[in-house]
């Protein structure tokens, strides 16, 4: 540092003296307000080149929430290659999100769910050496959802539009201890499509009364998220937590194993596997609102059988789950074979654990 701004001598306390009185006054000054979201550009028909440019966040590494943004979670999730996911919830000034009980909430135009997927070094220091991989954003645009993917580049602070998507090399220590060594794979503009349609339609998948009836550490504290979102104005029509569906968390030991496993299969399988989903000429409806069993797996044979059944005869085989069909592709990473078909290139070792148990408890 150069003379001219490092103290010295008797002006040492004058200049500290300045310092200070300098620093104090522009404390009392209210920092100046972030530019807001560019709703425009999130309503464009040409999706921006980077995430910066949508000014979700204030900050280039997308670590602080711009306003409007509000942070969410599901009680249980996707399976994702073990990634950590970050969620928000855009909604532009004055709007609010319809409620329903069944499927997801009826979002108004300029609504973006942003997911974040990331990894840290270590699993067993979460909070540490976070390396963000993608964003994905998915639009209410005025004639219906669009879905973005944005790939981080190494130095963490530009994401990039990818819509031919990506395979990236992904390291990290997982909860065990263990090195573990991914290929990552960020899906293109079609895969998005498969997974978030609806009655032929691009859909949100998340976001749900039942996904959401749970707890989240908000920075004031711990609040249910339908009654925050109630409370905050992003909501309306909602009944109090208590008299809305719960779907429960599936890494929740005190919960029943069955309410777990449904609750597994309907993030991992349901988005597909449901009456208007792109499987759904299958006739296996894995998602929570189904109640017959047959139309659930159980004993249920295939429409069509190929190598994907591994030579097994029913999807699910009560008390056999070595012969269950829906086991046998969870626990396979051979395309054509393995479910779910997208999304992930490991299996889920805990995943296939609970649904294991869940097949065990069933009475032949």
């Amino acid at each position: 540092m150069g003379s001219g701004l490092r103290p010295r001598g008797r002006n040492r306390g004058d200049r500290y003296r300045a310092f200070a009185i300098l620093a104090a006054a522009l404390s009392l000054g209210a920092a100046p307000a972030p530019p807001p979201v560019d709703l425009a550009a999130l309503l464009a028909e040409s999706p921006a080149q980077t995430l910066g440019a949508y000014r979700l966040f204030t900050d280039t590494r997308a670590r602080a929430p711009n306003a409007g943004l509000t942070p969410y979670a599901l009680n249980t999730p996707l399976f994702s290659d073990y990634a950590e996911k970050f969620r928000f919830v855009y909604l532009p000034p004055g709007t609010k999100a319809a409620y329903r009980a069944v499927g997801a909430f009826d979002f108004p135009v300029g609504a973006t769910l942003v997911k974040t997927f990331a990894y840290p070094a270590d699993f067993r220091r979460p909070s540490e050496n976070i390396r963000y991989v993608e964003t994905r954003l998915l639009i209410r645009q005025t004639d219906g959802w669009a879905a973005l993917t944005y790939v981080w580049n190494e130095a963490q602070d530009e994401a990039r539009l990818k819509r031919a998507g990506a395979r990236l090399d992904v390291a990290f220590v997982d909860a065990k201890g263990q090195a573990r060594q991914i290929d990552y794979a960020v899906p293109n503009a079609n895969q998005c499509k498969e997974c978030h349609s609806l009655s032929g339609e691009l859909a949100p998948i998340g976001p749900k009364a039942r996904n959401l009836n749970g707890d989240f550490a908000y920075a004031a504290g711990r609040r249910n998220q339908l009654a925050h979102w109630s409370a905050a104005g992003l909501l309306s029509g909602a009944p109090a937590p208590s008299a809305a569906p719960r779907a429960a968390a599936w890494d929740d030991a005190t919960a029943p194993v069955a309410d777990r496993a449904r609750a597994y299969l309907d993030a991992n399988c349901a988005h597909c596997h449901n009456p208007a989903g792109m499987a759904s000429n299958s006739g296996l409806n894995l998602d929570l609102e189904e109640t017959r069993p047959a139309a659930m797996g159980v004993g249920k044979r295939p429409v069509a059988a190929g190598r994907g059944s591994g030579g097994l005869e029913v999807s699910i085989a009560p008390g056999d789950p070595d012969h269950s069909i829906l086991l046998h592709r969870m626990k396979s990473t051979e395309p054509g074979v393995m479910m779910p078909e997208l999304g992930r290139t490991v299996v889920h070792d805990e995943g296939v654990a609970l649904v294991s148990d869940y097949i065990r408890s069933l009475r032949p």
